[in-house]
């Protein structure tokens, strides 16, 4: 439903899952923009616009795994969904747990999406392709408020 590039929101703190994804959008073939944060804390830094981050883009879509250091991707979930700025910013959960009380905890925080990593690159690589199809020519996403 865009026509620019969509901006996406990797939080992730594993850097060969970082790679991984970042390959995958390369081979889905669509106008995007990836930027990352490698925990909540970074993630929180980067929405915000604070620290190292003073010139972020704010994200169309959050893509973030659930395990990792400072602030699980649980926690950050919370956070922004209690944050009226933020709330309204997609975010899809894209992780190794299988654990059902992940699931249910993820969409009671209200995350829009949980999705298990899957185990293959070309599996991978398909869940990164559908997304993009889904989530970027399907779905009409909130435009960004416009920046002074």
């Amino acid at each position: 439903m865009t026509t620019r590039p969509v901006q996406i929101l990797l939080v992730e703190d594993n850097p060969a899952d970082v790679m991984l994804t970042q390959e995958a959008f390369e081979e889905a073939h669509f106008p995007h923009h990836l930027s990352h944060a490698r925990d909540g804390v970074d993630a929180l830094n980067f929405l915000r616009r604070s620290e190292d981050h003073a010139g972020a883009p704010r994200p169309d879509v959050i893509l973030m795994d659930l395990n990792m250091p400072r602030m699980t991707g649980l926690e950050l979930l919370d956070v922004l969904k209690e944050d009226a700025e933020l709330r309204s910013i997609p975010v899809i959960v894209l992780t190794t747990s299988r654990a059902e009380s992940d699931i249910w905890r993820s969409y009671n925080l209200h995350a829009n999406a949980y999705i298990p990593k899957p185990v293959s690159i070309a599996e991978f690589v398909e869940v990164i392709e559908t997304l993009g199809n889904f989530w970027f020519h399907k779905v009409a996403l909130p435009q960004p408020p416009h920046q002074p």
